[in-house]
């Protein structure tokens, strides 16, 4: 059994990964803004600014940062973020960030999504994203383990889906399937995180998950 730290545990990727963490006997701790108008019995819930989620790292054997570059944290993550990295360096905490579909190359060698032509309403989120990737991936911490998940194009609230524990985990690439959809539920992104927490089968890498 491990503890794993949420922040942003109340979205709608946390709500799903702290609900499949606890239905496998894990201990969970969720940072939010807010509490949860719909609490995962289990859980710990625990509330304030995205600046003081620090607090929750320490202890934890893993933190999933699911924080969204909207609201009260847009424009915020790459300070943000940061500070998580360095608070789960020190404390030996696993860290896996969840990234968005436009981090994703649409083949080796080719641009990142979010390099390329993004419709207006999604750029800003699309490059904060991408932004937190790259300090990742360059500038974290030596000594930190971390993970960096995009979901698949079609993922979101809107196609909430349903458990089916049959997807596939790729790399940077971004995975497709034969009718060119790149999709997956939130059950099953949820399942492929808390498998990583289990199974740390990535280690300073980004990945992606798709059917």
């Amino acid at each position: 059994m491990s503890t794993i730290a949420i922040i942003g545990g109340t979205g709608y990727t946390g709500a799903n990964v702290a609900r499949e963490a606890v239905a496998r006997g894990h201990q969970v701790v969720s940072w939010s803004r807010n509490a949860p108008t719909d609490p995962v019995e289990g859980v710990r819930y625990e509330t304030g600014d995205a600046a003081d989620a620090v607090a929750i790292i320490p202890g934890a054997d893993a933190v999933v940062l699911t924080l969204s570059p909207r609201g009260e944290t847009a424009g915020r993550l790459i300070q943000l973020y940061p500070s998580y990295a360095a608070a789960a360096a020190e404390a030996g905490t696993r860290l896996i960030m969840v990234g968005g579909f436009s981090s994703l190359r649409p083949a080796t060698g080719e641009p990142r999504f979010a390099e390329g032509e993004i419709p207006e309403q999604f750029r800003e989120e699309a490059l904060e994203g991408e932004a937190t990737r790259h300090w990742l991936a360059t500038s974290a911490p030596a000594e930190l383990d971390w993970v960096f998940v995009s979901p698949a194009g079609g993922y979101g609230a809107w196609a909430p889906g349903d458990k089916t524990g049959t997807y596939r985990v790729g790399g940077e690439i971004a995975l497709f399937d034969a009718e060119g959809k790149s999709e997956i539920s939130g059950p099953d992104f949820a399942d492929a995180i808390v498998n990583e927490v289990d199974r740390a089968e990535h280690h300073r890498e980004h990945i992606c998950v798709a059917y």
